[in-house]
């Protein structure tokens, strides 16, 4: 066991929470430690695929047959991983789980976690939210409103900069925004029939993005988005928020932080004497040497599965069953999103009309049910928004079997 070392602050994970909390800590004048599993991700230079053309990857960016049995859990969601992130992802056979029953576990250990392939979409919680459980006899009230955090919210949306529209609702509050991007024209048209056939309020928006689209914008060097739809291979300018783009500079810049990558946390220390957390135990993942790091302050963001794990491994005599579990209920109560709940169209029409660019966004149906008298349900409590896009992209017109001769060659 290497000797111990002090610092201010211990920050377990550099993901969005991870990244922020370093950011902060060492702002703030804080030695800070910040550790992560995972191999190092640099900034633009990790990022092997960032300009890459689906023309340049084999197999049309699909995987090979050997690496779909390696990321076969990872797969499940559709969207993860193709060949051009697949880097980003964990390999399934060396990080293996259990499963009672199925359930997806979508992660990737690297600096940067899933601040990296993270979908972006940035919503605020309005006091619908916050005074529900209070409203309705449910769980624990929470403890703040509204008019506490949106301050927060206005601090961090600034720095990272969201893109969306105003809407003056009192259940999705407004933003800090810059610009919103522009909508399709076939959701303009579902935006208008939205208006035209309910009367409940419901309607269409631009998603609330952190993509940066001020073309005046510049963001502690992070510059507009590009509108490329390559997000998730890391984007050179910067111009969507990632940790590696951002926080964990801000926190480099300052003199204060020590990232230490391949640190694998696996049990807080906790002494019985002073009733505190005094820091925390790390295995190399190259070495395998075991490492005790000490701090005033530990912030746990190794995500919302590995952040239970660690506590329940962090046994002590005031903690036998790991810290903060005295009512057994760590690693309980899991509730994930829905997924690929919804529905498609084919939209007629448009076809004087064409799109610049990759916009990496989609539209946004706000809450729309039990939000007052007239659109309350009995079937269930609160409610619900949709995400959705439209896009001039069908697999089935380039079907060899549906067209060929002068109709593919018109079709294309």
């Amino acid at each position: 066991m290497n000797q111990k070392e002090k610092y201010d602050a211990i920050v377990v994970g550099t993901g969005i929470s991870g990244g922020w909390a370093a950011k902060e800590l060492c702002e703030n004048g804080l030695k800070t430690l910040v550790l992560e599993r995972g191999r190092m991700v640099k900034h633009i230079e990790d990022y092997p695929t960032m300009n890459m053309d689906t023309w340049d990857l084999p197999n049309n960016n699909e995987l090979s047959r050997e690496d779909q049995k390696k990321y076969h859990k990872q797969r499940r969601v559709n969207w993860a991983p193709k060949e051009d992130v697949k880097h980003f992802f964990v390999n399934d056979l060396e990080h293996p789980y259990v499963e009672t029953k199925r359930f997806d576990w979508i992660r990737g250990y690297h600096v940067g976690g899933r601040s990296l392939t993270w979908g972006r979409q940035s919503y605020r919680w309005s006091d619908l939210d916050f005074e529900a459980n209070l409203k309705e006899n449910i769980g624990v009230d929470w403890p703040v409103r509204y008019k506490d955090i949106a301050p927060w919210y206005d601090k961090v949306e600034e720095y990272i900069g969201v893109s969306g529209e105003k809407l003056g609702l009192r259940h999705l509050p407004d933003g800090k925004f810059h610009p919103p991007m522009d909508l399709m024209c076939p959701e303009e048209d579902l935006k208008n029939v939205l208006s035209d056939k309910f009367d409940d309020g419901r309607l269409l928006t631009i998603g609330r993005v952190a993509n940066i689209t001020d073309k005046e914008g510049n963001i502690e060097g992070r510059t507009p988005c590009q509108y490329r739809n390559r997000c998730w291979r890391g984007c050179p300018f910067g111009g969507y928020f990632s940790s590696n783009s951002s926080t964990l500079p801000a926190a480099e810049r300052t003199g204060k932080m020590t990232l230490r990558p391949n640190s694998i946390v696996h049990e807080i220390i906790y002494d019985d004497n002073t009733k505190k957390a005094t820091g925390v135990r790390v295995i190399d993942r190259e070495t395998h040497e075991k490492h005790e790091f000490e701090a005033k302050v530990i912030f746990l963001c190794a995500s919302s599965m590995a952040s239970v794990g660690i506590l329940l491994q962090s046994k002590s005599e005031r903690f036998p069953n790991g810290i903060g579990n005295d009512h057994d209920q760590l690693g309980r109560n899991i509730m994930d999103h829905h997924y690929q709940l919804g529905a498609s169209a084919r939209v007629e029409g448009h076809l004087d009309k064409y799109y610049k660019g990759r916009r990496p966004n989609g539209f946004y149906i706000p809450r729309f049910v039990n939000l007052n008298a007239k659109t309350s349900k009995k079937e269930y409590l609160r409610g619900f928004g949709y995400q959705g896009g439209a896009s001039r992209e069908d697999w089935t017109d380039s079907v060899a079997e549906l067209r060929y001769g002068k109709n593919l060659k018109e079709a294309v």
